[in-house]
């Protein structure tokens, strides 16, 4: 089925914005829209399935949700501040008033949280990126060019000493990032302490030969480690850290970017977030995920390819994604989206187009796969880029730049 065009930042008016997080609900259902508005407003506040004699009027009107509007199938709900959680609950307790057992509710039939709009007093309670775009961009001495990069493909088989190798020949291409995979963590076939130690001694050599260079190593684990896996991490050389968002929980990345001992980005990676977010009528849009990495502090977030690549996606769910990373409009710094997913150097213009300059372009197969190997085919993106930020249509800047012309000629553009 085709996704559903949502349009972010879609505001009405009438509405004490301070006063409630508002969510858009996209309903399916074959009860009147105004009785399943109010059945997801009561379930996710104060009611239960059968009346109450514990439930005063006072209660209701101070901390019920309250139904704002109904357009098509698009309700918009409100929660009071009052329902969530101040010092202790976090993430885990919003989800679960947000988005919680509303998806369970047979008799509605389908329930998709398109969007979420936080109050200035939930905001308050997060501090956002400790990086962000700019802090990214300083590190890597890129003030304006979008950042490229690869995921290190195979996804997982390779050694220590060959990834450092892939990381190096990358460098040499000209990226400026690169990644572990979201499965990589410490198989036995990588260590994490072997593959973060000569990765960075890679990286160390490259910045001796004048390039600058970040890789983000994976450390998902279990909440209960996962500060003092950074600190391992850092102390081995990383100079970025990934998780994976969904299987660790954002409260992860908000422990790991409000720690001070974390001096290093955040890299984050939605993996999983299929599950919630592919159906489009049913689950929780990537948008309203977006929203909370940035405020728990994710320096980098991947966002899908905006319509280009070879896994496109919903390309009007991208551009919302977009958004929620560079809104100027809240009160963190900036996200750097992360485009990737099929990507290879003749889309790079497309994504360039859509997104602006601030935007993280990352190929894996696009760079691996290149007929020169990982450097060439590193030189293929980076042209790409260059063509880009230069206003050169690619096929024309492929021309005088032959690791562009073979990826073109293989891929396509």
């Amino acid at each position: 089925m085709k996704p559903m065009e949502y349009s972010y930042l879609h505001l009405g008016e009438g509405i004490d914005w301070d006063s409630y997080v508002v969510c858009d609900y996209r309903v399916t259902t074959d009860m009147p829209m105004e009785k399943a508005a109010e059945a997801i407003a009561a379930e996710q506040s104060t009611g239960t399935w059968t009346g109450l004699t514990t439930l005063s009027q006072s209660i209701f009107d101070k901390y019920g949700a309250k139904v704002f509007s109904i357009e098509g199938n698009l309700i918009r709900v409100g929660f009071p501040n009052e329902d969530f959680s101040i010092d202790v609950g976090g993430v885990p307790q919003i989800l679960s008033v947000i988005a919680g057992n509303l998806f369970g509710l047979e008799a509605i039939g389908k329930v998709r949280l398109e969007d979420v709009f936080f109050s200035k007093p939930i905001k308050s309670m997060f501090k956002g990126p400790k990086f962000g775009i700019e802090g990214l961009r300083k590190r890597l001495g890129r003030p304006e060019k979008p950042l490229v990069g690869t995921i290190v493909k195979p996804k997982i088989g390779l050694s220590p000493k060959e990834m450092a190798h892939y990381v190096y020949e990358g460098g040499k291409g000209g990226l400026t990032n690169s990644k572990d995979d979201e499965t990589l963590v410490n198989q036995a076939f990588c260590p994490l302490e072997d593959r973060t130690v000569a990765i960075a001694e890679a990286i160390d050599r490259l910045a001796s030969e004048g390039h600058k260079m970040m890789h983000a190593v994976n450390i998902s684990t279990g909440g209960h480690e996962i500060l003092e896996v950074a600190d391992r991490a850092q102390s081995w050389g990383a100079n970025q850290i990934m998780v994976d968002v969904i299987t660790c929980g954002f409260s992860a990345v908000q422990a790991l970017a409000e720690d001070p001992s974390v001096k290093v980005p955040i890299h984050v990676h939605r993996t999983m977030h299929g599950a919630f977010t592919r159906d489009p009528l049913h689950g929780v849009a990537m948008l309203p995920l977006a929203k909370l990495t940035r405020m728990c502090g994710g320096d980098a977030l991947h966002i899908g390819t905006l319509g280009a690549g070879k896994m496109s996606g919903d390309a009007s769910g991208d551009r919302n994604n977009l958004e929620a990373c560079i809104d100027p409009d809240q009160p963190f710094k900036r996200t750097m989206p992360v485009s990737s997913g099929g990507v290879y150097p003749g889309v790079v213009g497309k994504i360039v187009k859509a997104a602006g300059m601030d935007v993280q372009i990352q190929a894996g197969g696009g760079v691996a796969g290149h007929p020169g190997g990982v450097r060439k085919g590193a030189m293929g993106m980076s042209q790409a880029i260059d063509a880009a930020f230069a206003g050169i249509p690619v096929a024309e800047y492929a021309k005088n730049h032959e690791e562009l012309r073979v990826a073109l000629e293989k891929w396509g553009y």
